[in-house]
């Protein structure tokens, strides 16, 4: 799968799940456990709101504390919406992928960047659905690309505060289920 494809396709698992958060869901708790559902929102949107900008050429520092805090307000959905409406079309831009990008690791190919924030995206969804209470399936394609891109690089991300230490799950299980437990999530 193509890397802007996964990205959408990524991007829509959480998008949908968003939208569909119920009222009073948004304080529950996610698998991530320092995060609420909420908290899980407002991670996402902080970094769809920072890919624009570092899409466009800017260095951390241009880009400074903007995005630090709540940045949810009121309607969480609504955040997001206007987030993602703005960081989508940066990553599909002509060139966008080509560039160098700034992040905190410092500079990265922007397809990196790109593939990094699919898998946000991805494992994100399902920490949302199951924090909010809806269907935590994904997309078995895009679970399967996720998995080939992360594979590599898996020895890299244990001991990370991203990712807690791998669950083992059945060696024929689906791409969705691999991915999960090599990234910590317990099924």
């Amino acid at each position: 799968m193509e890397q802007l494809e996964a990205f959408d396709r990524a991007h829509a698992e959480f998008d949908r799940r968003v939208r569909a958060v119920p009222d009073d869901r948004w304080t529950a708790p996610t698998p991530c456990t320092e995060w609420s559902v909420r908290d899980l929102v407002n991670h996402l949107t902080a970094e769809h709101l920072w890919a624009p900008p570092l899409l466009s050429g800017a260095t951390l520092e241009e880009v400074g504390d903007r995005f630090d805090g709540d940045v949810l307000g009121d309607d969480p959905a609504a955040a997001w919406a206007s987030a993602s409406a703005a960081s989508v079309p940066a990553f599909h831009r002509p060139g966008a992928l080509d560039l160098p990008v700034h992040t905190s690791g410092g500079r990265s190919p922007a397809e990196e960047y790109a593939w990094q924030m699919t898998l946000d995206l991805a494992v994100h969804a399902w920490d949302l659905a199951r924090g909010a209470g809806l269907d935590d399936r994904l997309d078995p394609e895009l679970a399967a690309a996720v998995l080939e891109q992360v594979l590599p690089m898996a020895d890299a991300l244990q001991g990370t505060p991203m990712f807690a230490a791998p669950v083992p799950v059945p060696a024929d299980a689906p791409a969705q289920d691999q991915l999960l437990g090599l990234l910590g999530r317990r099924l």
